[in-house]
């Protein structure tokens, strides 16, 4: 039997090898780590701790010696922090250090160590013996007066003394040990990274080998199986978006070569299927195709396809007949029903204008404003075509009278309060022999509610809000009443705010409850300017952040602009109120007066 290098035995052998390589690495890299691992815990475990251990020894003798001296040389009670310090260092550290580095010194290799840290410990032994000697002589402050024990103390502690020859011999002997331990710890560092770096360098060749192996491997996989399965799916891919090959796909004698054979078969039944399908698409319904066998779902689906597509065309043919009267119908319904629209719009725009003139013809024009008030202007800017605010300006004996309303609503139920309003300013003011604005704003309130029936709560809760000055030319003095919105004085670049009452014109929630308004009096000088508005600019939203405007902003506006002219002022108040509001919506009506007297 011939052998056959198939697609699954070439896979196989250049993945076996990569296998080997990489299994050949991993144990490599695993027995050079458990020997790091080794020698970092001997390193970690015991001569790094067994060095410390010893230091610390080595810093006890240096310090008992410098104690004992001083226990010798400076008289002193016993009680004092060095000589209890001594105490502890022969009673407890030492001990419980000795005991540490003899737990550490069992697991140490080097005997000859071994035995020269014991012969320490013995001469340690000897030392604090002789120290206890001293202490026991000195041992109280009297006893440095005793001539005979300092004769025997203080040899001891002399540069040739006992205590210093012996603390001398004892910490070169440490010393040296200190040293071998750290040499043996140095050596096994040493060890560690001899292994870690002919890891290093085995890794680094294996990955050679590796790298090199597996571009080998990918380059016969790409040239006998990746390319071919590339081109039958640049293939698949190009039927998957509806377009079919026009060249066949190499055959060969492997299962690539079989897949490629599987793919042209394809390609022509779908040639054959498209060519039927784009006949029927014509409404060619008696176009011949035949099924690829009586398994071809897609071939006998369209054959079934043909079929009804003949059947559907028939019946659409007569439903669109039946829908185009339909529509031609509707198209002549809804002409009419525009038409009608057309003519209400224009019958409801129509009044609403109507409307408007006739709220224009209440208000005061300007010839009247300008004779009463010659230095003055208006800022009025309705939100819609009429208006829920409306301004009064009229004259009644040597007195002027002008107000800034705000009705509650805007557009056409703010129109009609307005005149409800007007009409009882002008019945009141008339009637009134003298002029009081706080008992203007009493009647005009209870004027509301009489007209509007506000007697419970279940009334409309409807209302005004109210700036009104009364200002008598011989006397120069203002009298001022509002409702909720303020009046502003600026007198020499300074401006005071009369502040309003809290209370609606109108509408009580408190029922049967009257409370009545303040009557506020100024004194007016020459060139004083009287500013009262509705709340329509200051709630205004608008700038960069779409907030509101807000009256701290409108008092500032109001002192940067006093003193321009009066037309001036009015074009400035318009002018920045388009450029606060931007592309935003009006929300309100405005009504801005300036008198300046």
């Amino acid at each position: 039997m011939k052998f056959r290098f198939s697609i699954g035995r070439r896979i196989g052998t250049g993945f076996g090898v990569l296998i080997v390589l990489t299994l050949v690495a991993f144990l490599l890299t695993n027995l050079t780590l458990k020997t790091g691992r080794e020698k970092t815990n001997e390193v970690t475990r015991i001569y790094t701790p067994s060095v410390n251990l010893l230091k610390d020894l080595n810093l006890l003798i240096v310090k008992s010696k410098m104690l004992i001296s001083n226990w010798v040389y400076y008289p002193s009670p016993d009680d004092i922090p060095e000589k209890k310090e001594l105490r502890i260092i022969l009673g407890t550290k030492y001990p419980k250090l000795q005991d540490s580095i003899h737990i550490y010194e069992t697991e140490w290799k080097n005997v000859k160590t071994k035995k020269d840290l014991d012969s320490v410990f013995i001469q340690i032994d000897s030392l604090f013996s002789q120290d206890k000697i001293i202490m026991n002589q000195l041992n109280s402050f009297t006893s440095y007066d005793d001539p005979a024990s300092l004769f025997i103390v203080r040899p001891m502690v002399d540069a040739e003394g006992i205590i210093t020859t012996e603390s001398q011999a004892i910490l070169d002997k440490l010393g040296k040990i200190i040293d071998t331990e750290q040499e043996t710890a140095t050596r096994a560092s040493s060890d560690m990274l001899h292994s870690f770096s002919l890891l290093d360098r085995i890794v680094k060749l294996l990955g050679a080998a590796l790298l090199a192996g597996g571009i080998i491997i990918a380059f016969f996989t790409v040239r006998s199986i990746v390319r071919p399965v590339t081109e039958l799916k640049d293939m698949l891919l190009s039927m998957g978006k509806g377009v079919l090959p026009t060249s066949k796909s190499r055959e060969r004698g492997d299962e690539i070569g079989e897949m490629a054979g599987a793919m042209n078969k394809l390609v022509e039944s779908l040639h054959s299927t498209t060519d039927f399908a784009n006949e029927v698409g014509k409404g060619n319904f008696e176009s011949h195709y035949e099924p690829l066998s009586n398994e071809d779902m897609l071939g006998h689906a369209l054959l079934k396809m043909r079929k009804d597509l003949y059947e559907n065309e028939q019946v659409l043919e007569r439903k669109v007949i039946e829908r185009t009267e339909e529509v031609v119908r509707q198209k002549q319904e809804i002409e009419v029903k525009n038409r009608e629209l057309e003519v209400l719009y224009k019958h409801v725009t129509d009044s609403i204008r109507y409307a408007k003139r006739i709220q224009e013809s209440i208000l005061p024009p300007d010839t009247v404003i300008k004779k009463l008030l010659p230095q003055s202007f208006v800022f009025f800017k309705p939100k819609d075509i009429v208006s829920g605010d409306f301004y009064w300006i009229s004259e009644k004996n040597d007195s002027v009278v002008f107000s800034a309303v705000d009705c509650t609503g805007h557009g056409v139920p703010g129109a009609f309060m307005s005149l409800v309003g007007y009409n009882l300013l002008k019945e009141i003011i008339e009637g009134m022999p003298e002029l009081n604005a706080a008992k203007i704003l009493d009647q005009l309130s209870m004027g509301v509610r009489s007209t509007l029936h506000q007697f419970d709560k279940s009334a409309a809760k409807d209302g005004m809000d109210i700036a009104l000055c009364i200002i008598n030319r011989k006397t120069m003095e203002m009298q001022y009443a509002g409702a909720f919105n303020p009046a502003f004085v600026i007198r020499k670049n300074t401006l005071q705010e009369i502040k309003a009452d809290k209370i609606l014109i109108g509408y009580s929630y408190n029922e049967g409850e009257v409370k009545n308004y303040t009557n506020n009096t100024f004194k007016l000088e020459k060139d004083d300017q009287i500013y009262v508005s509705t709340d329509g600019y200051p709630d205004q939203f608008g700038g960069q952040n779409g907030k509101k405007f807000m009256i701290k902003n409108f008092r500032n506006l109001l002192l940067d602009i006093h003193n321009l002219g009066m037309a001036e002022q009015k074009a400035e108040l318009e002018r920045r109120f388009d450029e606060w509001k931007g592309n935003l919506e009006q929300i309100d009506d405005i009504c801005v007066i300036g008198v300046k007297a």
